[in-house]
């Protein structure tokens, strides 16, 4: 056993944020708190409870966990949830270092040796696309993810919709999978059009066809397609997936690890999805910590699907990428739509800390993107 000596944050570009805890053995582990937009928000919750929790033993990862969610009175939500996914995630990162196994043998150990992997193409604005699918089947890929809109209205003219029609033919013609991402972007009028108008033409998946406070409409879009449909990452807990399970809504469900209480809250959650015949397809467009993280619980998953991988993502334009901050990059190479189980202690990944502590030294919080309509309306990003 060992105690909780130290903590600490590293906010770093493009937009991720690295946690790392020490016990008094010397041993470290590394976690992800990244909240896209909201990272001083995150930091301000993790300065609150490394406080409360120096001295804690850093092997009670389920105590940590409980005293996070019950000890705090207010519990869930986006902030609360990342903050406790960096410290979970990095916990078990150490836990399975001193006993230098990967972290998936402390859950029951791998049903699979390797994961299946999607990458994304065409940006927030998508236009063309089929350079880019052409590029990401060349890196290895079988399947890739388009936003299926830019801003969209409550209403908005016809041919949007034959504009994602056009762009899902392109890409489909080199021969992979494509899902479509409505993010939250496309309000019911129009997602119920589109979902009808995509399912001929036999996308992976549909991804957010409504915001998630919208349970009762993407309940009845659901029902007007045969397309899976996908969503997940605004959810923060098992408790928060619950509804969507219960009223069939969901066939492919996206935590994100970064987000929803971590490898401990992923666990449980693919367990709940299971139970519902629900797979399970973690969300992760964000750092390498997160990537490793979701691939550790990926090889224990019965009802594992697909995962999202950043590599090469549109938001990574400051010069960092997956690869960056690790010693080992090599792990994330894709070999027929796969990567390999990691295979390393731990995460399975090695930290480069001084690059982390180089590039997090005066590093700006990201910022999320403005949409506004024709006569300056706020739209959904």
């Amino acid at each position: 056993m060992g105690k909780i000596t130290s903590m600490e944050y590293f906010r770093v570009p493009p937009r991720w944020l690295f946690v790392k805890l020490t016990d008094d053995t010397g041993v470290a582990g590394w976690g992800e708190a990244s909240l896209e937009g909201h990272t001083t928000a995150v930091e301000g919750c993790l300065d609150g409870w490394f406080e409360r929790y120096k001295g804690l033993e850093a092997e009670n990862i389920e105590d940590i966990w409980q005293l996070s969610w019950r000890g705090s009175f207010y519990r869930g939500g986006p902030v609360f949830m990342s903050a406790l996914s960096g410290i979970d995630i990095a916990l078990w990162d150490l836990k399975a270092r001193k006993l230098n196994v990967p972290i998936y043998h402390l859950l029951g150990g791998k049903v699979r040796d390797k994961v299946r992997v999607y990458a994304w193409i065409g940006g927030d604005r998508p236009s063309e696309v089929e350079v880019q699918a052409q590029a990401r089947k060349e890196q290895g890929f079988h399947a890739v993810k388009m936003n299926g809109t830019g801003d969209t209205a409550w209403l908005d003219s016809p041919r949007v919709l034959n504009e994602v029609l056009e762009r899902l033919k392109a890409v489909k013609t080199l021969g992979i999978d494509v899902a479509v991402d409505f993010h939250g972007r496309v309000h019911k009028p129009m997602a119920k059009r589109l979902a009808r108008a995509l399912e001929p033409h036999e996308p992976l998946f549909i991804e957010e066809p409504l915001l998630v406070e919208h349970i009762g409409g993407i309940k009845q879009v659901s029902e007007l397609t045969g397309v899976p449909i996908a969503l997940g990452e605004r959810l923060y807990s098992r408790w928060d997936v619950k509804p969507f399970l219960e009223n069939g809504s969901v066939d492919i469900l996206q935590p994100d690890i970064c987000h929803i209480g971590g490898i401990s809250e992923m666990k449980r959650i693919a367990a709940m999805c299971e139970a519902y015949d629900v797979g399970v397809a973690p969300h992760c467009p964000l750092g390498p910590i997160a990537l490793a993280a979701n691939v550790q619980v990926n090889a224990t998953m019965a009802n594992f699907a697909i995962q999202e991988m950043g590599i090469g993502m549109h938001y990574n334009d400051m010069g960092q990428d997956i690869t960056s901050y690790i010693l080992n990059p090599e792990v994330w190479t894709v070999r027929d739509g796969h990567i390999d189980v990691l295979s390393g202690p731990g995460l399975g990944i090695e930290i480069n800390e001084e690059e982390v502590r180089r590039l997090s030294e005066d590093t700006k919080t990201w910022k999320i993107p403005e949409f506004r309509g024709p006569c300056g309306e706020l739209r959904e990003w």
